[in-house]
Formats: C-alpha cells, structure tokens, sequence
C-alpha cells in the first residue's frame, strides 16, 4: 500500500524555522572560520573545530526541525536514536575535515574543491543516515536522479560555504552568505525529501506524529549553538571581522595595514625580516635605509 506522504503537515512553521536554524548555525561556522584565518593565535584549531562543530550541528538541527513537519497519513512514525545520533557525528566530523583542509592547506582551488566535495558529501551522509534511523510500518524508496541531484547541490551549497570563510570579510557580508546557505542547505534538504515515497505494510496504523519523539533529541545540539552564539558575541574581532593590525613603527595610535589571504593565497602569514638596505617610510614622508 502507497502511504500518502506529506513535509509540510505544520504549514511554513517548520520550514521557516530550519531555514533560521541552519543560517545560525552556518554564519556562527563562517565567522569561526574566518576568525581563525585572519588572526594568528595559539587557538587556530580551536576556531576552526568551533565553526565546524557550528555547521554540522547547524545542518542536522536544521534536518530534524525539517522532519518534524514529515508525516505520512496514517503511519506513526519513530527515530532509532543511536542512527540519529550517528548522523549528526558524521555532519560534525566531514564538515571538519573541510574547513580543516581550507583552514591549514589554504584556500586554493585545488583545497576548496577537496574539503567542499567531502563536506557535501558528508551532509548528504547527514541526511540519508538520519532517513536510516526512521522507523514507521513501511518501506521508504528514493528517485535515483533526485537523489544525485541533492548531493549536488551539497556539494556545491559547501564548496561555496568554504569559500564564503576564506574570501567574505565583514559582520554585514557574513551575515549575507549565511542566509544564502542557509537556502543551499534547506534546498537540498526539501530537494531529497522530494525523492522519497513510502510503501506501507498491511493495513495503515493509528497516528502519525514525529514531533514528540524528535524534540527531546534537539535540545542538546539547540542549547550548544546557543551555546556558541555567546562565544561569538563576546570576541569583538569575530564579529566584527576587524583586520588584525599592527600599531605604526613611527605614528602612535594609527595600525599600520596588513595584507589579508584571498582566494588562491596560504593563509599563515610569515614574518619577513627586513634585510640590510631595506627601506622605510619616515615620518616626515621620506625614506631611509635599515641595517640589521
């Protein structure tokens, strides 16, 4: 028996609310990862696996949120929580190794397509894995073509991510390429569910509901970005994405510029030692030579 499947039993609630959900979670990730790449710190590691701990928890809230408008008409329906639990380690531990890649190998073409590849590939794992734990009396089928087209799009939606981290500078441009993957995300999502069909066996059961098994499941991850929110909240460089600068060898009080990684360039920065017969501006507009 056909079950008649619906992902919107609560109307826009639930859409709208994992929209939100996953544009927090991907602009606290950009603004981690930002912050770890254009400010040199003992804590570079640390930004990134914040951010990327951010995204992936971001993205599998966003899921089940998502999934708690799924229904099929009368077919209760239940979560193996180990499977659930699972899916979101994987959404943590790929998009890691991504921004991982970014972050330390830099932000060429060759380490965007790698990480953004495996983080696609990692939250479409997300996705599928977290359908694995679903239980309901019946069979879940997927379209072949839908299903490589939303790994597309993950692939793409987190490629583009990686770059948005290494080449988005400022509060304002951040917060706009969160909202844009947060659409890339939530695209993907509603482009697999759309895949999905479920053959029921026997005759249908009594109810239908998901939110009541799935809420106690999203308090953890929800209190963590709450959680992450305060961290970003209370470090002026990362959320105002201010350059790291340092003060003028002869103006007091204006920072001297210092030249930010773009796209295709490392991201350390290296000092260089000014050699014999370097040259410098004075205060009063000349040059004189250095030597060490």
């Amino acid at each position: 028996m056909q079950g008649t499947v619906d992902g919107f039993s609560y109307g826009i609630v639930t859409p709208v609310a994992a929209f939100l959900m996953a544009c927090l979670g991907g602009a606290l990730g950009l603004r981690c990862t930002t912050r770890s790449l254009r400010h040199r710190d003992s804590f570079k590691a640390g930004w990134l696996a914040l951010g990327s701990t951010s995204i992936g928890t971001g993205i599998w809230t966003m899921h089940f949120i998502a999934m708690m408008g799924f229904t099929v008409e009368q077919a209760p329906i239940d979560y193996d929580r180990p499977i659930t639990f699972a899916s979101l380690a994987v959404a943590v531990v790929m998009v890691g190794i991504g921004i991982f890649i970014v972050g330390y190998r830099g932000a060429t073409a060759l380490t965007l397509v790698t990480g953004g590849t495996i983080t696609g590939l990692g939250v479409a794992t997300m996705h599928y894995l977290g359908m694995a734990g679903m239980r309901l009396p019946g069979r879940i089928e997927y379209d072949t073509l839908t299903v490589a087209l939303s790994v597309i799009i993950a692939v793409v939606a987190a490629t583009t991510a990686l770059w948005a981290a290494v080449s988005v500078h400022g509060f304002l441009a951040s917060l706009g390429a969160s909202l844009v993957m947060g659409v890339a995300v939530s695209g993907m999502h509603y482009t697999a569910m759309a895949a999905v069909s479920v053959h029921l066996h026997g005759l249908p059961a009594a109810g239908t509901g998901t939110a009541g098994s799935l809420l106690p499941l999203l308090v953890g991850p929800a209190v963590f970005l709450l959680l992450a929110a305060v961290v970003v909240m209370f470090d002026p460089l990362l959320v105002m994405g201010e350059p790291d600068r340092q003060p003028h060898p002869y103006r007091p009080g204006i920072p001297a510029p210092r030249h930010l990684p773009g796209y295709g360039e490392p991201v350390n920065w290296t000092a260089r030692p000014a050699g014999r017969g370097s040259r410098r501006s004075t205060p009063y507009g000349g040059h004189r030579s250095q030597d060490w």
